[in-house]
């Protein structure tokens, strides 16, 4: 079997896709499948990387970035005995835009679906959608490029009157802690906005919780699994984007020094909020734990982060399944997802 590994794309997270695509290179079965790395660039070309039938075959982390190869026809995705594994982080790759492409040309693909996908990129969707499922939010408020150039003054009272400080400002559909900032005063708060709307037209502001981040890993289509409770161990509050890539500051706690109840409830939210966006093959759950342990959910992270450092691969690993074994499974989960969709679509025609 084929597998299609797509990497890089469209988005300011593209060096973490790189870097995922090269650790599940590594964990790949390769007497079961023959790999194409196909390299979406910044500028949003899709190029052909040469075939790997042995891991002595991957290309280095340096190769992965410099691919000089044909440009790829999204035709050959209809292969026979394929799959695709989109190994891409935000816009343009997690958000349902890539996903519809699969759909239509009605091939199996690893991870959420276009509604998923959309719903758990979008910051202020899924939280709508994680109140109706009764999982407990952070209060919140919601910045438009349009309410901010007609009245801005208006806008940073209401925050400031419905939130106390500190906030968060987060783009509504970027990960990876991109064009995330902490705010802790009104001038804070103005270029926070304008530095999130960068990004995306769509603002979220939310209140700060002195609380631990821990995370639960999701796994399963219509069987959802869930793993042991992982903790972000940091000194500061605020875990931005070089915290988590670049300056390794954040350590992890696997399993989360948790009462059991809370870790139990934990992993009964993560599914709820799993199932809420109609998720299927993998996600993460973020959640708050404050110190009289109060939970509410962060967000929901369709593909999350692959590299050496990610929380996604070490929950499973401490709960029982290998790196290697995460992708047989998530492979297995797109093929029996695509079956049941034809299925299904058959039988409607």
């Amino acid at each position: 079997m084929k597998i299609f590994l797509l990497y890089g794309g469209k988005s300011a997270e593209h060096d973490i896709s790189i870097i995922s695509a090269y650790h599940i290179l590594q964990e790949i079965y390769y007497e079961y499948y023959e790999v194409l790395p196909v390299y979406i660039t910044p500028e949003g070309e899709w190029v052909k990387g040469q075939v790997i039938h042995t891991k002595e075959d991957i290309p280095t982390l340096s190769e992965l970035r410099k691919v000089q190869g044909e440009a790829f026809d999204y035709n050959e995705f209809k292969e026979e005995k394929s799959v695709v594994f989109p190994v891409l982080h935000g816009p343009n790759g997690e958000d349902g835009t890539v996903q519809g492409l699969f759909e239509t040309l009605n091939v199996p693909y690893v991870g959420a679906g276009v509604l998923a996908s959309a719903a758990g990129m979008d910051k202020i969707i899924s939280k709508i959608l994680f109140k109706d499922a009764g999982i407990p939010i952070v209060p919140y408020e919601t910045v438009t490029t349009a309410d901010w150039a007609a009245r801005p003054e208006e806008v940073a009272d209401r925050i400031m009157e419905n939130l106390p400080f500190p906030l968060y400002v987060k783009p509504a559909n970027l990960g990876s802690s991109v064009g995330i900032s902490e705010v802790t005063n009104e001038h804070q708060l103005n270029d926070a906005i304008h530095y999130a709307f960068e990004y995306d037209h769509r603002v979220l502001v939310e209140a700060g919780v002195n609380a631990t981040e821990v995370e639960v890993a999701v796994l399963g289509n219509e069987d959802v699994h869930t793993s042991v409770v992982g903790a972000l161990v940091k000194e500061d509050q605020f875990y931005d984007y070089d915290s988590k890539y670049i300056d390794n500051e954040v350590k992890l706690e696997i399993p989360a020094d948790l009462p059991k109840d809370i870790t139990n409830a934990l992993r009964e939210y993560a599914t709820k909020a799993f199932i809420a966006i109609d998720g299927s093959g993998l996600s993460r759950v973020d959640f708050f734990v404050t110190q009289n342990f109060e939970i509410y959910i962060n967000e929901i992270n369709t593909f999350p982060g692959f590299t050496p450092i990610s929380m996604y691969p070490k929950l499973w690993e401490e709960t029982g399944l290998a790196y290697g074994d995460v992708i047989e499974e998530l492979i297995q989960l797109a093929i029996s997802r695509h079956e049941g969709r034809t299925e299904r679509y058959g039988k409607q025609r």
